[in-house]
């Protein structure tokens, strides 16, 4: 687990009575680089001036080339030090703040400054706001002040030394502190320490979520007995993402939603990380991945991009019938439509069109089962069958106003896989990157061809390690802490 340090020019501003993290003064960080040589504690800089090469900005300068996470970055001191550097900022900030305030924060009641401790203040209709702000500027404590008016107008946001808060204000900071530094779900207490904390963001009301909460729970005892430490965390942590060593996204992702700047937000804080923005953009584009595959001579079934409905003619004597219609960024067998006949074809296509500019079209390829074979950083991790769901020609079957119904599934161990979808799988994955994918193929006759590649597949326990068991977790977890490690 990592260490929280706490920086101060004079240690009446925080004293080691006060948090029980460590508190040691800026100079003596500055002075001693080697302190924390094999660690890489996070940094909370309550210097009092974060001046340009002062000893407050060294102090966030050097934990960065001492690859330690800090608060402030030194990012944020410059763009803080001028309004014109976070002059972008304001629509947004501006925005939230007037929303809040329009929502039960009176300004009258509130008053034109607002204090932000660590993502968090004392008014409760102004918490969003908060993490917002946290959000564009992450520093310990900012100060924003506004005029008052029919719009509430920010005019100066500044990072405020701990030294310079009331009482009052001062015992916030301080419970803020403790608050952020909290660890909300932790493994069992194991013999090997903890050495390093795994964020993962998960949902547990997701219908279809790519695992469990008690496969989560699983993967944390594999992971503990490795010193990783797994942190659920939920959509409303993006401001305290920076406090963990790396990243697991358990939610379906989508570049339109939270996932996506979750994942975005990892590789800006150096965070190892699965997905990764690249593998999202990628692998939740169909378009993108028939062509991708089909370029580098990786079989698919037979395909073709649609843009009109005019080009529903012919199609399925290019294709063969029936013809199967997918959105470009459909998930879980959802907006995936089998069709025979023009007319039909036509009609659904003009639906879809309305939605997007782009569908696919493939042949359909009829099988009892589609093949997962689960790839890690390039190598083969997993294998298993997914069968039809009953009476029905995908694995999940879907109807309006129903529960889905999935299918069942058989468990191969790798060894008893054959070979060429495997080495399919293998050469398919290697083109969307180095994470944790699920390749999706079709076998039947002498052909092997790849459905889809997914960023976010499942991993349950129970299913996809029922054949590898553990080694599938442990190899997981290796794959954080190596580039943990590394970084």
């Amino acid at each position: 687990m990592a260490t929280w340090v706490v920086l101060v020019d004079n240690p009446r501003d925080v004293s080691n009575a006060d948090t029980p993290h460590k508190v040691m003064s800026v100079r003596e960080y500055l002075m001693r680089p080697k302190l924390f040589t094999g660690s890489y504690p996070n940094i909370i800089n309550l210097s009092r001036s974060y001046a340009y090469q002062g000893a407050g900005y060294y102090a966030s300068l050097l934990a960065e080339a001492r690859q330690h996470r800090v608060l402030p970055a030194v990012e944020t001191m410059i763009e803080l030090s001028r309004k014109g550097l976070y002059r972008h900022a304001l629509p947004e900030l501006e925005d939230s703040l007037n929303r809040c305030l329009a929502k039960g924060g009176k300004a009258d009641e509130v008053g034109p400054r607002v204090l932000v401790c660590l993502g968090m203040t004392r008014t409760a209709a102004l918490e969003p706001f908060a993490r917002l702000l946290f959000d564009w500027y992450r520093a310990p404590i900012l100060e924003v002040r506004y005029a008052e008016g029919e719009w509430n107008r920010i005019t100066r946001i500044r990072v405020v030394p701990v030294s310079e808060l009331a009482a009052e204000e001062r015992a916030f900071m301080m419970e803020s502190l403790d608050r952020y530094t909290h660890r909300a779900w932790r493994a069992p207490k194991q013999r090997v320490p903890m050495k390093y904390s795994l964020a993962v963001l998960s949902n547990p009301k997701e219908e279809l979520p790519p695992s469990s909460i008690a496969s989560l729970k699983h993967m944390a005892k594999v992971a503990a007995r490795q010193g990783v430490e797994l942190v659920p965390i939920g959509k409303g942590d993006l401001d305290r993402l920076a406090q963990h060593d790396a990243l697991f996204i358990r939610e379906t992702t989508n570049i339109d939603n939270h996932t996506y700047r979750f994942a975005r937000r990892a590789v800006q804080e150096g965070m190892p990380v699965i997905d990764d923005p690249v593998s999202m953009i990628r692998c939740t584009n169909k378009v993108y991945l028939a062509e991708l595959m089909e370029s580098h001579g990786i079989p698919i079934p037979r395909t073709a991009i649609l843009s009109s409905v005019k080009e529903a003619a012919g199609l399925e004597a290019r294709l063969g019938s029936p013809v199967v219609l997918k959105i470009p960024d459909g998930s879980f067998s959802r907006g995936v439509y089998r069709l025979e006949g023009e007319t039909a074809i036509a009609a659904k296509l003009k639906e879809l069109l309305d939605d997007s500019d782009i569908i696919i079209a493939q042949e359909y390829c009829p099988t009892d089962f589609d093949w997962r074979i689960g790839v890690l950083d390039g190598e083969p991790l997993f294998a298993v069958q997914y069968l039809m769901a009953k009476k029905h020609w995908q694995i999940v079957k879907h109807e309006d106003g129903k529960q889905s119904l999935e299918g069942s599934f058989r468990s191969v161990s790798l060894a008893e896989t054959p070979p060429a979808v495997v080495e399919t799988a293998v050469r398919a994955a290697r083109l969307i990157g180095d994470g944790l994918y699920g390749v999706d193929l079709k076998s039947f006759g002498d052909r092997v061809v790849v459905i889809e590649v997914n960023d976010n597949p499942n991993l349950d326990h129970g299913v996809e390690d029922s054949a590898e068991k553990d080694a599938v977790w442990e190899r997981l977890v290796r794959w954080f802490v190596r580039r943990i490690e590394g970084r």
